[in-house]
């Protein structure tokens, strides 16, 4: 019987193995984890020729066309989420890989999209770290945001559950995007503005819509802009939604209050990047998605596409 060799791709933590039912693959598959981010695509095809299946975390590591002709022994490729816009689809069809995706059962990108307004707002980890360096007592003022308006860009599933949260906090929610309706804002029970509205009234605008070409730069200078000087805007959608030159002139030039962003155009983000150096930015690595449960989740789903797969059988959530 050919054994099949599987690798798990970005395990940063050094915890996939243990977050799913690995052991279960164990008499026809061969499983290696990956716990560092491949620094090139040429690193990607050399640690990757001899492997059968691959697992992918959505956006982590990009399949190019490019790519995926490079692994001659790729046979299945799976993937967090049911889309991944870093996975050229044509390509896979056209070289008979099964791509197949897992679900989510919850989001948990909402919870940290709010921790990182608190963050903004009421400087908890700047404090935590000015303790742990040893510095007697507080020095960081916040402001409040009960009563303050949240500008809620998209009002998908995402966007919706970050305005019933900030809802509970006591703020009033807004919304715009570019096919959003009166009357989807309605059902919300959140507050329809136009986008010129939104920038200029909200005082934390929070990103929620899908990356896509029509959306690439959604976010732009004249946006940004019109915001308060007091204003905040949190990014946990995907980089390149936001004008980025134009959010580091705003944040040098403090023309808004600050920023917090969890996603960037380039990811990792450069370890000299701008935006490191900046004292009115949040910066987290794509935490998003990134929890215990939301891993189980994905893992434990991939184990079980490979089994239908090596069985035989048609692996389930197939995409292509």
């Amino acid at each position: 019987m050919t054994r099949l060799r599987c690798a798990i791709l970005d395990d940063y933590y050094d915890t996939a193995l243990t977050l799913a039912d690995w052991p279960r693959l164990a008499d026809r598959v061969d499983v290696t984890a990956f716990t560092h981010h491949f620094a090139s695509e040429k690193d990607a095809q050399s640690a990757l020729a001899d492997f059968d299946i691959i697992c992918a975390m959505r956006e982590r590591t990009a399949f190019p066309r490019s790519l995926i002709e490079a692994l001659p022994r790729l046979k299945l490729l799976l993937t967090s989420g049911m889309r991944n816009a870093a996975i050229d689809m044509d390509a896979a069809k056209a070289r008979n890989i099964v791509v197949c995706g897992t679900q989510y059962g919850r989001d948990p990108t909402a919870h940290l999209a709010i921790g990182l307004m608190l963050e903004l707002t009421r400087r908890i980890g700047q404090e935590n770290a000015r303790m742990h360096a040893g510095e007697p007592w507080q020095k960081l003022g916040g402001i409040e945001i009960e009563g303050k308006t949240l500008g809620v860009i998209g009002l998908g599933k995402l966007g919706t559950k970050v305005s019933g949260l900030a809802k509970a906090f006591g703020m009033n929610a807004i919304a715009w995007s570019p096919n959003l309706t009166p009357e989807r804002c309605a059902a919300a029970g959140v507050g329809y503005a136009t986008k010129e509205e939104l920038f200029s009234t909200a005082d934390i605008i929070s990103i929620h819509v899908v990356l896509s070409e029509r959306s690439r730069g959604l976010v732009g200078r004249d946006d940004l802009a019109r915001m308060k000087p007091s204003a905040y805007l949190v990014n946990t959608s995907r980089g390149p939604i936001v004008d980025e030159a134009a959010l580091l002139e705003m944040l040098r030039q403090k023309r808004i209050a600050g920023a917090a962003l969890d996603v960037f155009s380039v990811e990792p983000l450069p370890t000299e990047h701008p935006f490191r150096k900046l004292d009115n930015l949040v910066l987290t690595p794509h935490l998003g998605y990134v929890t215990e449960e939301s891993f189980r989740a994905h893992y434990g789903q991939m184990v079980e596409c490979i089994a239908a797969y090596v069985a035989g059988g048609e692996p389930p959530r197939r995409l292509a």
